[in-house]
């Protein structure tokens, strides 16, 4: 089909000739701190960082965070709401979920956290106005993971996803509800993994109490962390967001945003981040205030990492799109016809000022040469396929072949 389309367009080959054209001068060799800048923006950091301030991230961010809040909350309701009267009846069970949200959202939910235990428990009972209040309050959960797939995609310069309304927020559901249970299946390793390794201690001779068990033990849990972190970004990447990642590159971004996001937790427990109810102004609303400034940090770091790995995708030329080969040719195609449009106007408007500037006989001829072209042209690009015309004319080739 690309020969067809040179055979409906016109030959550049007199017309690159005319057109006015010009190459960029090169510019002088930099040196000392010059140079040094010069080198150090165009290293893959520096780039991903600028990527992700121009295409937005911050902002977007933002905006995140603002949802995550009220996710959370939601979420949170939604899920001890249903599950409640089971949980409350299961002291391991409860404390095996209360430690996989601790996990997640650090001093989440505890006595001396954010939200009391207890009072989750208390909302196991279901009413009519419990009902719809709990499918208002899903919809606001499903809401943070539509924005987050959409600033993903715009990091990836992609197009918002296309995928018909409803079977969206079923793929929403489901990954929320894969992630629940990824939380508890991270609480029961986590209980699996320090029994195994408390026996193995026990084994050994050595002490369950002592600093070299307790360096052991916290290790296996942030290993355990990290690997439910590893798995929730890259579903974020690649299922919530649909795009197309190799794997390799999926695994590398991933690790390093659930490494980020790692760090993140620690410095949120230490009180090194969210620490604001030492401000008299806000301490009525040092909760809300906490969780924003970890949500804001959260989003930052899982689309600084989605930076990361779309710089690497555009440096070895991998589109994001994963286009087929039609589809290829097809932006193929559509490039060439842009380009010749153009060469085609700067030779009109070159002609034009031969034109303006001629005398006599030269100026008929000229007059009749820029009708001749403009009807050439005319006829030209309207025997240029549309894109609609192009991808049957393919399909049929194929088939026939």
């Amino acid at each position: 089909m690309a020969k067809d389309a040179d055979a409906l367009a016109v030959r550049d080959n007199e017309a690159v000739l005319t057109a006015a054209s010009a190459k960029a001068t090169s510019a002088p060799p930099l040196t000392g701190i010059a140079a040094l800048i010069d080198k150090l923006m165009r290293t893959r950091p520096m780039r991903v960082f600028q990527h992700y301030n121009a295409d937005g991230g911050p902002l977007m961010a933002a905006g995140m965070s603002y949802n995550a809040v009220f996710a959370t909350f939601a979420a949170l309701w939604v899920t001890f709401s249903v599950a409640g009267f089971i949980i409350s009846g299961n002291e391991l069970l409860k404390q095996g979920l209360l430690n996989g949200i601790n996990s997640a959202v650090p001093g989440l939910v505890s006595k001396d956290g954010v939200i009391d235990p207890n009072d989750l428990l208390s909302a196991s009972t279901l009413s009519w106005a419990g009902a719809i209040a709990l499918v208002g309050l899903l919809l606001t959960a499903l809401g943070f993971l539509a924005s987050m797939r959409d600033a993903i995609r715009r990091i990836f310069a992609l197009p918002g996803d296309t995928t018909f309304f409803l079977l969206q927020k079923a793929r929403d559901l489901g990954l929320a509800l894969g992630f629940g249970v990824l939380i508890l299946v991270s609480a029961g390793l986590s209980f699996i993994s320090n029994a195994t390794l408390g026996a193995i201690l026990n084994i050994l001779g050595i002490d369950e109490k002592s600093i070299f068990a307790a360096v052991l033990l916290k290790i296996a849990s942030y290993l355990l962390v990290f690997l439910v972190d590893l798995v929730t970004v890259a579903g974020a990447y690649r299922i919530l967001s649909a795009v197309e990642i190799p794997l390799r590159r999926l695994l590398v971004g991933a690790a390093i945003g659930a490494a980020g996001i790692g760090i993140l937790k620690a410095a949120f427990g230490l009180g090194l981040i969210g620490g604001v109810g030492n401000n008299p102004l806000l301490t009525g609303f040092a909760v809300i205030f906490g969780l924003l400034i970890f949500f804001n940090f959260f989003c930052q770091v899982l689309l600084v990492a989605a930076s990361w790995i779309a710089v690497g995708m555009a440096d070895a030329g991998i589109d994001a799109r994963a286009l087929g080969p039609m589809q290829v040719e097809l932006d193929d195609a559509v490039r060439l016809e842009e380009a010749r449009r153009l060469v085609a106007d700067a030779n009109h408007r070159k002609a034009e000022e031969e034109y303006r500037a001629a005398r006599g006989i030269r100026k008929w001829r000229l007059r009749r040469r820029i009708a001749q072209d403009a009807r050439k042209e005319a006829r030209r690009r309207q025997a240029v396929p549309t894109t609609d015309e192009f991808a049957a004319a393919e399909g049929t080739q194929e088939s026939g072949s």
